[in-house]
């Protein structure tokens, strides 16, 4: 998950879319009851950590987002048609959505009524919606974008800069700069068309599509095919570098790089094929048909972030911090959390493969970094709070959660031995593929795999407080 780039380290702590979709027949809706007779989605997916985040009542397959941004009146018009299918009879829905202003609704064309609820856009349709019925629902909206402030102080969202935006929106802003179902639980694909001035480039996730330019401005279209969390989805506006190639593997790689950057983050992005295939050789084959680098200058921002297929970093990164990122893409990206609170599974395992890319390519041992780590104080934040119960999201992207996470992980390493662990690492990136996995999930697979008893290491490494005795 989020990386912190600069003060902290993960090893310490933190134009016309195209149709991909089906599209629901408006007839369907002709024997619909009217509005009253369905329910209304509860307005949160039921998060502990973020209970108003996500809906309930509805699945959305797939986001079609058009976006126009001008960088310097930092203005954007915007147009999210969603398809999505009613898990329950609905007479109402919501959508998360803050800060800009809806212009108007329609759900399969016919106009649908709306209000704001604080971070929620409450649509009632024409017609109520029936269970397992297909829908559309199209939102035009405009103003100027800006972040979210998350419970650790930091920002994440539309974040402006002096060139255009870093878009990353872990653990809430994805709702900052279009309406979703903005939890980990719902994915879907997505396509982006997004229109920049001329001299700007527009960045998103999945495959390049193409761009073309008229009247000073240029649109670029971008495809992500495969599930997608909406915190994972960008749209990251700036002045850069590009860089296009395609791996031996087949995997389309999309570098954009700001110029500021560029010098310092060229060693390292040279890297990332054989970082790609390392990662491929531990976890398994990569997920994703795409994959790169966003580099920016946004030295407000303070983080990384994992975005599906193509990294954000706020500056140029360093080795360990591609070896992460891009570990996320197994780990938080195609397998995605359930519930904020296992976030310890996309960071720990992350966090670990930094320590096995290290230990495998001259650097220290896992064993090193372990016993370094363990060798401080009681009282260090370390030891604060276990990483599978953070207790509250202002603990998320603590150091128990990336640190002890790992831990965990060497501990299992060491109860299980080597091949066996490679095993459970790839079991786990493969049975989730796509999908979504839980603490309780990962437990259970590591002593299906490995044949032993493992309750007394989870107990002590991930949910013991304090610094658990010296294993």
């Amino acid at each position: 998950m989020r990386q912190q780039s600069t003060r902290r380290s993960a090893v310490l702590g933190r134009g016309a879319v195209v149709a991909t979709v089906p599209v629901a027949v408006a007839a369907l809706l002709a024997t619909a009851g009217p509005a009253a007779a369905g329910s209304t989605g509860a307005s949160g997916a039921g998060d502990p950590y973020f209970p108003l985040a996500g809906n309930g009542g509805y699945h959305v397959s797939h986001y079609g987002l058009t976006l126009d941004y001008d960088t310097a009146s930092r203005h954007l018009d915007g147009t999210a048609v969603l398809t999505a299918r009613a898990t329950e009879s609905l007479a109402r829905f919501g959508l998360d959505f803050e800060g800009l202003k809806v212009t108007g609704v329609t759900v399969d064309r016919h106009k649908a009524d709306f209000r704001r609820n604080g971070q929620e856009l409450v649509v009632t349709p024409r017609h109520a919606l029936r269970k397992g019925q297909e829908f559309r629902v199209t939102v035009a909206y405009n103003g100027t974008p800006g972040p979210v402030t998350d419970p650790d102080g930091s920002l994440d969202g539309w974040i402006p800069t002096d060139d255009g935006a870093f878009v990353a929106g872990e653990p809430q802003g994805a709702m900052t700069w279009f309406p979703a179902n903005n939890h980990p639980k719902d994915k879907s694909s997505y396509d982006f068309t997004i229109t920049v001035p001329e001299s700007r480039t527009a960045v998103a996730n999945g495959v390049y599509l193409g761009k073309q330019t008229a009247h000073g401005k240029t649109t670029y279209r971008w495809r992500q095919s495969e599930p997608m969390a909406a915190y994972l989805a960008t749209a990251t506006v700036g002045k850069f570098k590009v860089e296009q190639y395609t791996t031996r593997d087949g995997i389309k790689v999309y570098n954009a790089v700001d110029p500021r950057e560029a010098t310092d983050a060229a060693r390292v992005l040279k890297k990332l094929p054989s970082v790609l295939e390392w990662e491929s050789k531990v976890f398994g084959p990569y997920p994703f048909r795409a994959a790169g680098s966003i580099v920016d200058h946004a030295p407000d921002v303070g983080y990384a972030l994992e975005t599906q297929t193509r990294p954000v970093y706020d500056s140029a990164p360093s080795t360990s911090t591609l070896v992460h990122e891009n570990a996320h893409q197994w780990f938080g990206d195609s397998v995605s959390l359930t519930s904020w609170k296992d976030i310890w599974l996309n960071e720990g395992f992350a966090t670990y493969a930094e320590w096995l890319y290290s230990e495998q390519h001259g650097g220290d041992s896992a064993q090193k970094t372990f016993d370094d780590l363990y060798s401080r104080r009681a009282s260090d934040d370390l030891w604060d709070f276990p990483p599978a119960d953070p207790g509250s999201g202002k603990n998320i992207f603590g150091t128990p959660v990336y640190a002890r996470g790992a831990m965990a992980l060497h501990e299992l390493r060491t109860a299980v031995g080597d091949p066996t662990f490679y095993r459970i690492l790839r079991a786990w990136a493969t049975e989730h593929r796509a999908g979504h996995g839980t603490t309780t999930q990962f437990e259970r697979l590591a002593e299906r795999e490995s044949g032993k008893n493992l309750d007394e290491l989870f107990q002590t490494w991930l949910y013991s407080e304090g610094k658990p005795n010296k294993p």
